[in-house]
């Protein structure tokens, strides 16, 4: 496991600023990354998701706090012990330079070539590798002849080659297109899946944590907004991590004329399948379905709904369906978006700092 404990970091201030010190690029973060998980880093531009992943690499250093992995803080290490414990970390982001002259294959060999590894047991190693970013038909393939999704594939497998047991991705499908997007994170969970490895996503794109991500946390402006289990996460009502990541529902001024108006959060296959139609038929209620849908996060169907019920039995419905896993909580008309609400919680935080 790696933990993050009350790390603080001062943004580096610029050449032009008539003021010695900066603002904080980190302020008092204390999270925990699961060993073998696919963890991501989630919040806007500025928030300290980039900052935070460079500490957590050894990339960087807090001006206060600590980082422990399993327990240890690298600083009371020897020099050769944290040369270990840095090598056992990959790091890639949307930044990677590949080698032009360089095939491929070629690129993914390199940092086996500086750890001395024999030719067979390189070419297997990079064999394995193309196979598992799906690019063995552009094995032999020079980085300008593949295109931008492909050349950050061979950029993941090379921060592989090494067999890491932490793998840092930060921005990693930033600017591509839904297809090539997909084909990136694809070979990320399969890497994941495949060498059980501890992955950690820095990223904007609350997407791309919904797609592969079983654990998150969430920044702004600094601060650790919440961190914890995904599937977890968006079932709590009052979860960031649930309004970026869930459906949105409508802001329906034309909600009316119902006995109830509720949003509800279903998980899995057989919650979102079957507990609203039960539930309307059991109790002789009729549910409209007034915003919302399904999507997946993971493997996992996940539904959120706005609904509007009619009949005596509404409350029992509502019930009903809370004893059968569903999350059910009063519709919030004024529901602020996810930017709003990072920034009101931010300011939240600064206040209890102040």
């Amino acid at each position: 496991m790696i933990a993050a404990e009350s790390i603080s970091k001062s943004a580096p201030v610029p050449h032009t600023s008539p003021s010695p010190s900066g603002a904080m690029a980190l302020y008092d973060v204390s999270t925990e990354i699961p060993e073998g998980s696919l963890s991501g880093l989630l919040g806007p531009a500025g928030s300290g998701t980039s900052t935070l992943a460079a500490i957590l690499g050894l990339h960087d250093a807090p001006d206060s706090g600590v980082v422990r992995f399993n327990g240890v803080d690298p600083v009371t290490l020897d020099a050769g012990k944290r040369r270990e414990l840095r090598a056992r970390i990959g790091r890639v982001d949307s930044r990677y330079v590949l080698h032009p002259e360089r095939t491929a294959a070629g690129n993914i060999a390199a940092p086996l070539e500086r750890a001395g590894l024999d030719g067979p047991a390189r070419r297997k190693r990079v064999a394995e590798l193309i196979d598992l970013i799906g690019l063995t038909r552009g094995a032999a393939r020079r980085p300008a002849e593949l295109s931008e999704g492909q050349r950050r594939r061979v950029a993941l497998a090379r921060a592989l080659a090494t067999r890491p047991s932490l793998l840092i991705a930060e921005e990693l499908t930033d600017d591509l297109d839904g297809e090539q997007s997909g084909g990136v994170l694809a070979a990320l969970d399969r890497a994941w899946a495949e060498y059980g490895i501890t992955v950690l996503v820095a990223t904007t794109d609350a997407g791309v944590v919904r797609k592969i991500c079983d654990h998150v946390s969430v920044l702004s402006g600094g601060r650790l907004v919440e961190s914890g289990a995904l599937l977890e996460l968006i079932g709590d009502e009052d979860s960031v991590t649930a309004r970026s990541v869930l459906p949105a529902v409508a802001h329906s001024g034309a909600a009316t004329g119902f006995d109830r108006l509720v949003d509800v959060v279903l998980v899995g296959h057989a919650t979102v399948a079957s507990v609203l139609g039960e539930a309307g038929t059991r109790f002789g209620v009729e549910l409209s379905t007034l915003g919302g849908g399904v999507t997946r996060v993971g493997d996992t169907p996940v539904g959120r709904f706005r609904l509007g019920l009619s009949g005596a039995d509404s409350d029992a419905a509502l019930r009903w369906i809370s004893e059968h896993g569903g999350r059910v909580s009063e519709a919030d008309l004024g529901m602020a978006g996810v930017d709003e609400l990072l920034a009101h919680q931010t300011r939240s935080l600064a206040g209890v700092a102040v």
